[in-house]
Parts: C-alpha cells; sequence; structure tokens
C-alpha cells in the first residue's frame, strides 16, 4: 500500500470532539475513544499539500466555486456510481445534517409528518422533533443476524400518518445495510404512489464492502428523481467533517426553489474556504489514497470477525455490508443496559456508542469505529476481552 494507515497520530490537545471533551461529555478522561464518526488517518497528502498552499496565501476572503468545482463533482458521481448529475441540480451547505433540517422546514409544516427507519442516526430524530414535526418510525426488522425493512408497514405508517417525507439512510448508519437495487425500488415506487419527499442521505457511500454496491437513489428511475434530495459530502470519505462541505442534489427545479429559499432564510451563503479547496482537491486526486484505505478498512473489519470468533463468541458482529461503523449485538452476555455500559465504560476503559442513541429499543448493542490504525483496534479488542472475561 502506498499510504500508512498504521500510524498513530496524537490527536489530543487538538480540541478533537472525540478525543478531548469526554469531560464536557460526562465521561472518564481515560477512555480509547471509538465513537463518532470520524477517522484516525490524515486526510490524503494532496489535500494537505493544498490546504497549506492556500495558507501561505494569507488571505482567507469570501470564496465560492467555478465550474471546475462542479465538473470534479460530475466525474466522482459518474466514474463512483454511474450517476450523472447535472450542475442546475447542485445546492451547497455546511453539513448533511444542516441540509437534513433545512428539507425539514422547506418540504413540511409544523405538525406533519416524518417517516424514519430505527435504528438510524440520532440527528434524524432530534432534527423532526425540533422543528415541531412528528416523527414516524418504521423499525428495520433484525432478522437472523440482519436488518431488514418491513414494506407493509412502512406504506401503513406512510397512509396512517400522512407521512410527507421520508429520511432515508443508505448505507445505513448504525447498522451497515447497503440497500439493494430492488429494496430501493420499492421504497422508490412506495413514495411515489403517496406523493412523498425522500430526503437521501449517502454520505457513507463511498464505502462499501465487496461484493455490494452502493445505487443512487434518485437514480434508479426518473419518478424518482423528481421527488430526491441526495445528500453528499467529502467529510466521511476523506475525513473532512470540520471544513464543512456538503454538496445537495435537487433534480426537481421547485424542490430547489423551495430548498434554497429556506436556506437563505439562515442567513448562510459563502461556505468555508478551505473546505471548498479540500472538497475539489479530494475528489479530484483522492481516489487512490480511498482505494487504499478501502482496503485497509476491509484487513480492520476481517480482524475484528477473527477476534470476535476465536475470543468473544457471545458478541456478535452485524456484518456490515457499508461505512467504517460496525454494530455489535452484546445481548447473548446477559448484561441489562446500565450492566453493558459500564463494562465497557469503567472496565474496558472505551468509548463506543450505545445503540440506545439510536433507538430507545437497541438495547444492548454498541456502535464501534473500526477507521484506526489496527493496533488501536486490538487495544480495544483486548480491553474488552479482558474486561468479559473478569465479570
Amino acid at each position: 500500500m502506498k499510504y500508512d494507515f498504521n500510524e498513530i497520530i496524537d490527536r489530543k490537545n487538538t480540541n478533537s470532539l472525540k478525543y478531548d471533551f469526554a469531560k464536557e461529555r460526562r465521561m472518564p478522561e481515560d477512555l480509547l475513544p471509538l465513537w463518532v464518526a470520524d477517522m484516525d488517518f490524515k486526510t490524503p497528502p494532496e489535500v494537505i499539500n493544498a490546504l497549506v498552499e492556500a495558507s501561505n496565501h494569507g488571505i482567507f476572503g469570501y470564496s465560492d466555486t467555478k465550474d471546475d468545482y462542479f465538473e470534479t463533482l460530475q466525474n466522482w458521481f459518474k466514474t463512483s456510481f454511474n450517476w450523472e448529475v447535472h450542475k442546475p441540480w447542485l445546492v451547497k451547505t455546511p453539513g448533511v445534517v444542516f441540509a437534513i433540517n433545512t428539507a425539514i422546514r422547506a418540504f413540511t409544516e409544523e405538525g406533519d409528518a416524518v417517516l424514519i427507519q430505527k435504528p438510524v442516526y440520532y440527528p434524524f430524530s432530534s432534527t423532526v422533533l425540533l422543528n415541531g414535526r412528528i416523527l414516524v418510525n418504521n423499525s428495520l426488522v433484525y432478522n437472523d443476524g440482519k436488518y431488514e425493512i418491513d414494506f407493509e408497514d412502512f406504506e401503513k405508517k406512510i397512509i396512517d400518518n400522512k407521512v410527507k417525507l421520508f429520511l432515508l439512510c443508505n448505507p445505513h448508519n448504525p447498522v451497515g445495510r447497503v440497500l439493494t437495487k430492488e429494496e430501493l425500488i420499492k421504497l422508490g415506487d412506495i413514495c411515489v404512489k403517496h406523493n412523498v419527499i425522500v430526503v437521501s442521505d449517502e454520505i457513507h457511500a463511498d464505502f462499501i464492502f465487496k461484493p455490494y454496491v452502493h445505487e443512487v437513489f434518485a437514480n434508479l428511475k426518473p419518478e424518482f428523481q423528481e421527488i430526491s434530495v441526495t445528500c453528499t459530502a467529502p467529510s466521511k470519505t476523506f475525513n473532512l467533517a470540520g471544513l464543512q462541505v456538503s454538496n445537495i442534489f435537487i433534480p426537481n427545479k421547485d424542490l430547489k426553489s423551495r430548498f434554497k429559499s429556506e436556506v437563505a432564510k439562515t442567513g448562510y451563503s459563502q461556505l468555508n474556504t478551505l473546505g471548498l479547496i479540500a472538497c475539489k482537491v479530494a475528489y479530484a486526486e483522492g481516489r487512490p489514497w480511498l482505494e487504499d484505505l478501502l482496503v485497509y478498512l476491509q484487513g480492520n473489519l476481517d480482524f475484528l470477525r477473527r477476534f470476535l470468533n476465536e475470543k468473544l463468541p457471545k458478541v456478535k458482529l452485524i456484518e456490515p455490508q457499508g461505512t467504517y461503523l460496525v454494530w455489535l449485538d452484546f445481548n447473548d452476555l446477559g448484561f441489562n443496559e446500565k450492566e453493558l455500559n459500564d463494562l465497557i465504560i469503567t472496565k474496558a476503559k472505551l468509548w463506543l456508542d450505545a445503540g440506545t442513541m439510536f433507538d430507545d429499543d437497541a438495547t444492548g448493542f454498541q456502535r464501534i469505529n473500526i477507521a484506526c490504525p489496527r493496533s488501536i483496534l486490538e487495544k480495544a479488542l483486548l480491553n474488552l476481552e479482558i474486561s468479559i472475561k473478569e465479570v
């Protein structure tokens, strides 16, 4: 591999949310953090060099993008997903969660129903509720170690609650599903039938484990394109979350107009200058780095699977099809939620994400971030093994 993902990078005392805010989040300060979805790897050197060059210029005035920025995005999505995007579709925002909030306000009124599929990335719930909308849940069904969609319940929930908006998470965070073309078409046909707008969060689309394939929802049928808001960003792919750049694609002119009007109400206009530079360079020059990273993450996943099978067979790996966030089932250990959290935090000295963050009913589950040097993952698993054996 050209790039060294085994390098340990000291992130402490950098105002890192992951490493420096345990006290503020009421956690012990001696924990090994494998929680929030950013990676412990440096972004591609080409991005770093471009940011250094821009910093040396020394002026950080208002900035925007020219045609070459869009052309770089267009090439990335065409090459990666066979998805042809067009410039009039693009709206740039400072983040996907910002875009989801914006879409909720743009396409629904207070008291309208918004559908999600728990267990799911927790801001999906909070954005709906904080904006005064009714949260409707079509729970994913956990069946024989895999999560599936209850399509009958999906349509019933839409009809019974007069759902206006569906927040789709694909690849799914935290359960790691990459929905098939058939599943997406089935969801989309129901949404078209009942005039439901789909906000598709596809931020993890670049992290797919073979033989799975990511299908862009809006690209599957012309009818889906007309009801879709597709949320993308380089932040997960290239570890650029702090630079706050997302690219949102809205083909339908009316939906785009309503979305942009809602963005304007926030007073937000030009994005982070360095973020725009990083995004363009990452998509233009970062593919070799990403290809090496995907090989390394596959190795981390293989290591995790072997370790659990050999040392901790009662901890079940929910096989991820995508993302670098892995969903683990601890229920066979027989602990209640408090006992499990005490084991992980107090005894194993690990900071993971408890399943109940994503769904009140997801007791006994934990999400672990494997986008770290293998030595860190090994240390975390050894801590977990020792702690479980001591119970």
